[in-house]
């Protein structure tokens, strides 16, 4: 009886027939659709049948999805998401075709998917010019500096009322009132975006930091007291435990600000690469396919970025299972 009841819940779990009988009809609905306007080569004249037929379409994909999100399992976890954007992008497709919006104001999803497939070598060299060389070296630099100053701001009482509250104060600073002044200090080569990174991500770091390394339970102090425990063994064992999770959350900040001040920061000059520099570009050209090809290829890459900090923080600073 037992069993049959953990595979029976097991098995309600499990995303079955009901969600993946509508989600398959939603999705070859919407393609089909999407052909169809594809192969008219024109808008047709009365577009109302086709967004109701998008709309009934994406109805029965969001009943398949509602059945999909059901359960605690990895599948419940991320096949929504990911169903979803498909659905969308599929949808997004079938309409501008059947209002015949023109290329140069939004292009379609599968415009863009041609304008990246044809300009992968340019854009993947300007996505390493703006992530490497600028985000994640302004990521990593920001975070040392920003962890060191905390630790000072810790140690030295006096440094915690006299420098915490500029840090609070530069952290709301606008990226586009920092990034001209910085860009024009220091040159239109890529160490200026990365100091601008870098200041943007500090001041989190420095916040989060400092209250997390000052989280640290005084019971759990005091034991270690107690035990006659360095200063060194204290901060090892009770302090930075405690300031793991504040310091992670301010990196998964500091990881999406990272991308967006970089590609800002390329729109007050750059010597030529970039993403922000290739979406001011081909902006200026109304070619929004290879524009959008680009911020595709930045949203992936900030995706990526922040997942990983997400998995190290699931490494060194797991949750603790509550009973």
């Amino acid at each position: 009886m037992a069993s049959g009841a953990v595979t029976w819940r097991g098995a309600a779990r499990r995303p079955g027939l009901g969600a993946l009988l509508p989600l398959a009809l939603s999705g070859l609905g919407l393609l089909g659709l999407s052909v169809a306007l594809a192969r008219l080569g024109t808008a047709p004249d009365r577009p109302l049948p086709w967004l109701l037929g998008v709309l009934a379409l994406l109805l029965l994909g969001v009943l398949g999805i509602r059945s999909a999100a059901r359960g605690e399992g990895r599948a419940a976890r991320t096949l929504p998401a990911a169903l979803t954007g498909l659905l969308v992008v599929l949808a997004v497709e079938a309409l501008l075709r059947a209002y015949g919006v023109p290329a140069g104001l939004i292009p379609t999803p599968s415009r863009v998917l041609v304008a990246l497939w044809e300009a992968r070598t340019v854009l993947l060299q300007d996505t390493f010019y703006t992530f490497v060389l600028e985000a994640l070296l302004g990521f990593v630099v920001g975070t040392v500096i920003g962890l060191a100053l905390a630790l000072l701001v810790v140690r030295f009482r006096f440094l915690e009322r006299g420098l915490l509250p500029y840090a609070a104060l530069f952290s709301s600073v606008p990226i586009v009132a920092l990034a001209p002044v910085v860009v024009k200090a220091l040159g239109l080569e890529w160490p200026s975006k990365m100091v601008v990174v870098a200041i943007t991500v500090l001041f989190p770091v420095v916040v989060n930091a400092v209250r997390g390394l000052q989280a640290a339970h005084p019971l759990h102090l005091d034991l270690l007291h107690t035990y006659a425990a360095s200063p060194s063994q204290t901060f090892r064992a009770v302090r930075v435990p405690t300031a793991l999770p504040f310091v992670f959350n301010a990196l998964k900040v500091g990881s999406t600000l990272a991308l967006i001040s970089a590609i800002v920061a390329e729109f007050f000059g750059t010597t030529g690469h970039g993403l922000g520099f290739r979406i001011q570009i081909e902006v200026g050209r109304f070619n929004l396919a290879v524009v959008w090809a680009a911020i595709v290829l930045a949203s992936v890459v900030g995706l990526a970025f922040f997942g990983l900090i997400s998995v190290l923080e699931r490494r060194f600073a797991p949750v603790p299972q509550t009973s």
